[in-house]
This record gives structure tokens, sequence and C-alpha cells, in this order.
């Protein structure tokens, strides 16, 4: 099971890659149109806007899973390992809560944004704002696995570690979950 979540990740982050490169070309190409032959590709600027809204909420699932995101680490770093536990289990459900709400704004939002369509490509908004969809449940499953390990005591010495910021790279997280 642990591959297939290893593998989900690394198309992730593929398409991470993929959005990045895609806004970053669109934008070259119609600054470099614009400049040299006074024109520019009208589609251009709306697409790299739709790679940005989708490379910030699956980069923000990325990081999320790989313990990036900013964190209270001073106070929680004062706590011994009770302490940590019970942060870790009330972060945790917060996060699960704010997923929530997230997802069930977007699913509130839906049939509004279905219905519009973009100025220049004629696509539903549905499938910009459907972003938080991807972000909501992702998020909320991969705290709800957190959660899970803590109650069970499945949690690791070097995750609580990390969690309270204790001399830990990004890729040494990365490695242990």
């Amino acid at each position: 099971m642990q591959k297939v979540v290893d593998h989900f990740y690394k198309i992730l982050e593929f398409l991470l890659i993929v959005l990045l490169s895609g806004m970053a070309i669109m934008v070259f190409v119609n600054v470099i149109m614009r400049y040299a032959m006074n024109s520019g590709l009208t589609v251009s600027d709306e697409l790299a806007r739709y790679f940005f809204i989708w490379l910030t909420f699956i980069g923000a699932v990325v990081t999320f899973r790989e313990h990036g995101h900013l964190g209270v680490e001073t106070l929680v770093a004062l706590l011994g390992r009770k302490g940590r536990i019970f942060c870790m289990i009330l972060s945790n459900l917060v996060i699960i809560a704010c997923s929530a709400i997230f997802f069930w704004g977007t699913w509130k939002q839906l049939p509004i944004n279905w219905s519009m369509k973009a100025p220049v490509t004629g696509l539903s908004m549905g499938f910009v704002y459907g972003s938080g969809f991807f972000t909501g449940f992702c998020c909320a499953v991969i705290a709800l696995e957190r959660l899970f390990r803590l109650i069970t005591g499945r949690v690791t010495q070097e995750e609580i570690e990390a969690f309270a910021g204790e001399n830990m790279t990004i890729e040494q997280m990365a490695e242990r979950t």
C-alpha cells in the first residue's frame, strides 16, 4: 500500500513540474510574441493563471505530506512526549476540520462555478475551482492517517521530533513517512 501512495505522490510531483513548466513556457512565449510581433496568445494568460492555481493547491498537498508547512515549534519544543502527542492530535483535528470546511465550501459553490465559463478558453470554471475538492480531500486523508497512527501508538519518535522542529530536514521526514 505504501508503494501505491508513494507512486501517487511521485505523479503529483511530476504534475507540479509539468504545470510550472507549462506556465513558464506560455508566459515566455507570450512575452516574446508581444515584443517581437506586437501580438500575443490570448489563451496563454488564462491557462497560465489556471496552471498556477492548480500548482498552488497540488503543492500544498505535497508539502503537507512532507511536513513542510509552517508550525509553532517554539511552544511544542518545550513540551514532553505526551504534550507533543497531544499537540499533534489537536493540530490534525484542526486540519481535518479546516479541510472538511474547504471541501464543503467547494461543494456548495460547484453549481455556480460549473455554470460559469472562462472568457477565452470557454472552460467551465468548475475545473479551476475544483482544486478545492482535491486539496480538501487529500489533506483530510493525510491528517486522518496521521491521527489514526497517533491514537493507535504507531507514531515514531522521529515524527514527534520533526513535529517539534528538532534538526530534521524535509528529505529525512519524507523518508520516514
